[in-house]
């Protein structure tokens, strides 16, 4: 988180007060708009909770307070003049009091599917269910899921050798789908090999 200080804040240009976007630290998306004065902005900081200063309630408002859906704090940047803050924050459940994802009606997904599902295996790994293939995958250890990536390669060649697009375009599917799965089962994320690639290409 950067290390920013009320002090470096602009607060008087809005009567005390100074805008904060909400973004999903890990989708990129925006989920609210609200407000804080210094004492929300400390509290923010010092709790790891977004805090606002509510201007119908008139005191500070935790996010979350009442439902439990608190914004847990990654990052907080300021703009260019020193008057809105960017904070970046994981949400725990519906943001919106209507409880939709985010209070701009949006549903709250990434982008970048592959990012998106990765995200749902590692929730699998996180939350075992027993009705869930990826969760049953990866309770037989690195070994078993090593071995479906190999299955699942030769088999892709196998079609590769066709020309039958829908079997292609299915076998590079699971073989796609079963990596992200051994890169989970081995505590790697897609972006550390993403990384790798861009170092080779420079």
């Amino acid at each position: 988180m950067n290390n920013i200080l009320s002090t470096d804040l602009d607060f008087e240009k809005g009567n005390g007060l100074i805008p904060a976007i909400i973004q999903d630290h890990q989708t990129g998306n925006v989920l609210m708009l609200g407000y804080m004065n210094e004492a929300a902005f400390e509290k923010t900081k010092t709790e790891k909770k977004v805090c606002f200063y509510s201007r119908t309630k008139k005191r500070l408002w935790t996010k979350g307070e009442t439902s439990g859906n608190f914004l847990e704090v990654k990052d907080i940047k300021m703009d260019c003049d020193k008057d809105t803050l960017l904070v970046s924050a994981t949400p725990l459940g519906p943001v919106c009091h209507t409880g939709q994802d985010t209070c701009f009606n949006k549903k709250n997904i990434d982008k970048n599917f592959l990012k998106h599902l990765a995200s749902i295996i590692q929730d699998r790994k996180n939350n075992p269910s027993d009705t869930s293939y990826t969760s049953s995958l990866l309770k037989k250890g690195i070994n078993k899921v090593a071995q479906k990536v190999g299955e699942e390669a030769v088999e892709l060649v196998i079609e590769a050798k066709d020309d039958n697009r829908a079997l292609f375009l299915g076998e590079a599917a699971d073989l796609l789908y079963h990596y992200l799965v051994l890169l989970t089962a081995k505590d790697f994320e897609l972006e550390d090999v993403l990384f790798v690639l861009k170092e080779r290409h420079q």
